[in-house]
């Protein structure tokens, strides 16, 4: 929920955990050795799908009716503007110096010439967007991610990203805003764009998998372990359980 990056836009595959549907629960020799609390995860993942079905699904599609496409490319670029400062400060807490003053050159440029965020000028200018969160910063620095856990609301997580999610809640611009209507307001504006650009990808999801709940847990663990390599994870192999 752009949840993550915002509460956590981490993610896109953060907010489609939040938004897929209950498979069948895997028990015994069958449990992945990475999620010893699947049977849990399960039942917070189903009441997860049922909050989005119920309210956050159709407020997205009602937001996504009524906003035209470059109002709504507007609010998507002002929230990375913001979370682009938390990558900037997690890049510089793992030594990625270049990619710090990267960021920062990002959020300089885009609050001014972008007009506050709203227009991504700096990936015109070749600036890439790095979206680094501390649980990366983490990662990067040898904690192991622990075990799979799907959290209420915000959806799939570690037991390393949800250390992370609370010093990434802390270096969110949002959350020192001091008038209550103002920052919730941006809270929930946040989630609900991201869950209308995510509205594509959920439908092919559920069409395309049998357990959406093994497919996104497959999912998020791979990319989040891509994104502490940089890209380049080292060959990783499970022992099947005996």
């Amino acid at each position: 929920m752009k949840i993550p990056a915002s509460l956590y836009r981490l993610a896109l595959v953060l907010i489609l955990g939040a938004t897929l549907g209950l498979g069948g629960c895997a028990t015994g020799d069958d449990r992945d050795p990475r999620d010893p609390l699947e049977p849990l995860n399960r039942v917070t993942y189903k009441f997860n799908d049922m909050l989005d079905r119920a309210l956050i699904k159709p407020l997205a599609q009602g937001y996504e009716y009524i906003m035209p496409a470059p109002a709504n490319q507007g609010v998507t670029n002002f929230f990375n503007n913001l979370a682009d400062i938390r990558s900037a400060l997690n890049n510089l807490l793992q030594l990625k110096v270049g990619r710090a003053f990267s960021d920062v050159g990002r959020v300089a440029i885009n609050s001014t010439v972008g007009i506050l965020g709203l227009i991504d000028v700096a990936s015109n200018m070749n600036l890439p967007r790095y979206g680094e969160d501390f649980g990366q910063t983490l990662g990067v620095w040898g904690a192991g991610p622990g075990p799979f856990i799907v959290l209420p609301l915000l959806g799939p997580s570690s037991g390393r990203d949800t250390v992370g999610l609370v010093v990434d809640w802390y270096t969110d611009p949002i959350t020192h805003i001091n008038d209550d209507a103002w920052r919730w307001g941006l809270r929930g504006l946040d989630i609900i764009d991201t869950r209308a650009d995510l509205l594509n990808a959920s439908r092919v999801l559920e069409e395309a998998s049998l357990d959406p709940y093994a497919f996104i847990r497959d999912a998020f663990l791979q990319r989040r372990r891509s994104l502490v390599y940089d890209g380049n994870p080292p060959d990783e192999f499970y022992e099947p359980p005996q």
